[in-house]
C-alpha cells in the first residue's frame, strides 16, 4: 500500500451510540464498493455523556433524565431501531441495564490499535452493548473483549486497574470538542473534509473519491 496515497479515515465515536454502530456498517458498505482505494480508518473517542458515572448509570434512569419520560425515549429508539434494521443491525435495546461511562472502553481500542485489532474491539464493544444488552462499565466485561479478540486480556485487565492513557483519551475528546465535533458519528476523511451523522454509503464514497483526485500530489 503506498502510504502518501493512502486515505486516512478518523471516526469520532461513542460505543454507546447507536447511530455510530449505524455509521459504522454504513462506512464498511462504501469501503466495499472502493476496493481499488487505499484506506485506513482510525477510530477516535468521544463521550455522549461526560457526566455518567464510572460504574454507569441504571439504563431508564438515563433514558428518563436524558428525555423526559419512558414514552419519549420509545419513540425515538423505535426510529433508530428501524433505521438499524435496514443496515442488517437488530438492535436490543430492550436488553440494555446500563449506560456506560465509556472512557474505559475507548482506552481498550487505543490499545487494540497497537496490535491492529482496533476495528475488531469497536465491533465487538457495539455487540456486546447493542444486541446482547452487555455492561460496558464492568472491568471484566471489557477484559472478556480483549480475550476474544486476540489481545493479552491479563495485561489488560492490569492496565484497566491504573489511569494508563485516562488523561490521552480525554484530550483526544476535549480536541474533538475544539474542531467543532458536538455530535457522532463524525467522519473525517483525509484530514480535510467531514461527514457530520451515519451517512448514506453513497454519500461516503463520493466523499472519498474527492478526497484522493484532490489531495496533494494526487495523478492529474
Amino acid at each position: 500500500m503506498n502510504e502518501e496515497q493512502t486515505i486516512v479515515i478518523d471516526v469520532v465515536s461513542d460505543v454507546m451510540c447507536p447511530w455510530c454502530f449505524i455509521g459504522k456498517k454504513r462506512l464498511e458498505s462504501a469501503l466495499r464498493e472502493i476496493p481499488e482505494i487505499p484506506v485506513a480508518v482510525r477510530w477516535r473517542p468521544f463521550q455522549l455523556d461526560a457526566t455518567l458515572p464510572h460504574e454507569g448509570k441504571d439504563r431508564q434512569a438515563y433514558l428518563n433524565d436524558k428525555f423526559g419520560g419512558r414514552e419519549r425515549a420509545a419513540e425515538i429508539y423505535s426510529r433508530i431501531k428501524s433505521a438499524g434494521a435496514g443496515d442488517g443491525i437488530d438492535f436490543q435495546f430492550d436488553k440494555i441495564t446500563k449506560s456506560p461511562n465509556t472512557l474505559d472502553c475507548h482506552r481498550l481500542i487505543l490499545w487494540a490499535r497497537a496490535d491492529g485489532l482496533e476495528d475488531k474491539a469497536v465491533q465487538r464493544l457495539f455487540e456486546m452493548y447493542f444486541l446482547e444488552g452487555v455492561d460496558l462499565s464492568v472491568t471484566e466485561n471489557l477484559v472478556a473483549v480483549a480475550r476474544e479478540i486476540g489481545m493479552d486480556a491479563e495485561r489488560v485487565a492490569e492496565r484497566l486497574a491504573t489511569d494508563e492513557d485516562l488523561d490521552r483519551i480525554k484530550t483526544e475528546i476535549e480536541s474533538a470538542h475544539q474542531m467543532g465535533v458536538n455530535g457522532v458519528p463524525c467522519v473525517i476523511i483525509d484530514e480535510r473534509f467531514a461527514l457530520m451523522g451515519a451517512e448514506t454509503p453513497e454519500t461516503i464514497v463520493a466523499a472519498i473519491k474527492h478526497a484522493k483526485e484532490t489531495k496533494p500530489g494526487a495523478a492529474a
